[in-house]
């Protein structure tokens, strides 16, 4: 009996070191997914706040809760399924995707920045603080543009952890879904109301406080500015370094090896530094890589726009 016991004893413990192994392994692949997303998660950040502007303060809430909501929907309903069955039947596929991904993400940034540089005067009707909002149409438009900043965050996160089990795969997609729209709708959520936080210091309290509550007011377009540039230069980053290693990927080496190659001769020449000087070299070239590709689709498009109002 005690022999048949400690046998238990020690199949229940080899259960737990498995099982604590399989979390600890989740845990890390959901953390590798959600890094190599972080470029799409900062423009999802970027983009969201413009969706509240011209609602009452007590309305932004509740809109960037229902957006939240819509992003969960698209993310668990839609594209995990999708994302999973694609791993499974056709894997092949997934570079691809995550290329046109890449494109897709290059293309905005190049856009942005196009507009940042040659800015056009032109303002939307949320800009009209006399226009009436209408919510339901603009909760609609934030979840369909979330859905196409979704699946990019998805496919991404998938391609980081496709060598899981089918099972791991979608425990650590699921984490990333619920981890990345918590982040992204949090950090969106802390963004619209800081200038109504600091307007309530500044008129409830005096001294510092007041003086503090003054500052975030003004330091709010300050804030949408630089999470604004931040999320151009993360798009072009990002979809470049997508473009770069899916095209090592589909066998064409010599630009990724061209690449690495610039990278570890600034590594080794600048000594201590090397490694932050590498990473930096090898994303400017990404960022570059971005803004090419970006750029082309950009000009294709002006192009094509410019032939139909002629």
């Amino acid at each position: 009996m005690s022999a048949g016991l400690a046998a238990l004893l020690d199949d229940v413990a080899a259960l737990a070191k498995a099982a604590a192994a399989s979390v600890d392994d989740v845990a890390a692949g959901a953390g590798r997914a959600g890094m190599k997303a972080v470029g799409v998660v900062v423009d999802d950040t970027a983009v969201t706040p413009r969706y509240v502007h011209g609602f009452s303060p007590e309305r932004e809430l509740p809109v960037i809760r229902r957006i939240a909501l819509g992003s969960i929907r698209n993310k668990l309903l839609f594209i995990l399924p999708a994302a999973l069955l694609l791993s499974e039947l056709l894997p092949g596929l997934l570079t691809p995707i995550l290329m046109i991904g890449g494109v897709y993400l290059s293309f905005e940034g190049a856009e942005k920045l196009w507009e940042a540089l040659h800015p056009h005067g032109t303002h939307g009707a949320g800009d009209d603080p006399a226009a009436e909002v209408d919510e339901e149409a603009l909760v609609k438009g934030a979840i369909r543009t979330d859905f196409i900043l979704s699946a990019e965050i998805m496919v991404i996160a998938l391609d980081e952890v496709a060598d899981e089990p089918l099972v791991s795969r979608a425990v650590i997609l699921v984490l990333v879904a619920f981890l990345i729209t918590g982040l992204v709708y949090g950090l969106v959520a802390g963004i619209v109301k800081m200038d109504d936080v600091g307007l309530r210091l500044a008129r409830s309290t005096g001294g510092a406080v007041a003086g503090f509550g003054r500052w975030l007011v003004r330091a709010m377009p300050v804030v949408l500015s630089v999470l604004s540039t931040i999320g151009i230069a993360a798009m072009l980053w990002v979809g470049g370094h997508i473009l770069l290693v899916g095209l090592d990927d589909l066998g064409v080496h010599a630009l990724y090896d061209a690449v690495h190659h610039l990278e570890h001769k600034v590594h080794h020449a600048l000594g201590s530094v090397g490694g932050i000087a590498g990473w930096l070299t090898n994303t400017a070239c990404c960022a570059v890589l971005g803004v090419a590709v970006g750029g082309v689709v950009v000009g294709g498009l002006h192009a094509r726009a410019a032939r139909a109002h002629a």
